[in-house]
């Protein structure tokens, strides 16, 4: 589903994560099938030429308190295990990864990274798109759903970036 992601969303981002560190281990908390927490070095190795973006708060420094940290790791926790949701639907039964990193941050830190678009706001036009979104959708097409895409977190105005690979 990456290709379509990146069609629908013109945007070159199809996954993404939210990295806390642990002691001396860099982790990532990312929903997948099922959600789940992963080494940094492991969550490399699974994107493409283990190429990756990092960002993080531009105020980092005047928000993220130890305590931040921990409460965001305890609103982390109650998808920890719970489904990848490939309809992309906008409630905490099961959740995909964009809307993970989202409400951590909405739930923890009471910031939206970025604004919800409906599914009508996305590209949706090309044959790919259109094949995947039959298939799951059917003709019951959610056009109206709120969503949020990697793109949307990685452009996100209250972000700067701190790593870029390649």
């Amino acid at each position: 589903q990456g290709k379509a992601i990146q069609l629908a969303t013109q945007s070159q981002f199809t996954h993404c994560g939210l990295v806390i560190r642990e002691g001396d281990k860099v982790m990532v908390y990312e929903a997948v099938q099922p959600v789940r927490i992963v080494s940094m070095a492991e969550w490399v190795k699974q994107g493409k030429e283990k190429v990756y973006h990092a960002k993080r708060l531009k105020n980092a420094s005047e928000v993220i308190t130890p305590q931040i940290v921990e409460v965001m790791k305890k609103s982390s926790s109650n998808y920890l295990g719970k489904n990848y949701d490939i309809y992309f639907n906008w409630s905490d039964d099961e959740i995909y990864c964009s809307e993970f990193v989202w409400k951590i941050y909405h739930d923890a830190l009471a910031i939206d990274l970025c604004a919800t678009r409906p599914l009508g706001d996305f590209h949706l036009d090309h044959p790919e798109v259109k094949r995947i979104m039959e298939q799951r959708y059917g003709d019951q097409i959610p056009w109206n759903e709120p969503m949020v895409s990697p793109g949307d977190i990685f452009n996100s105005s209250l972000l700067k970036e701190v790593v870029q690979t390649r």
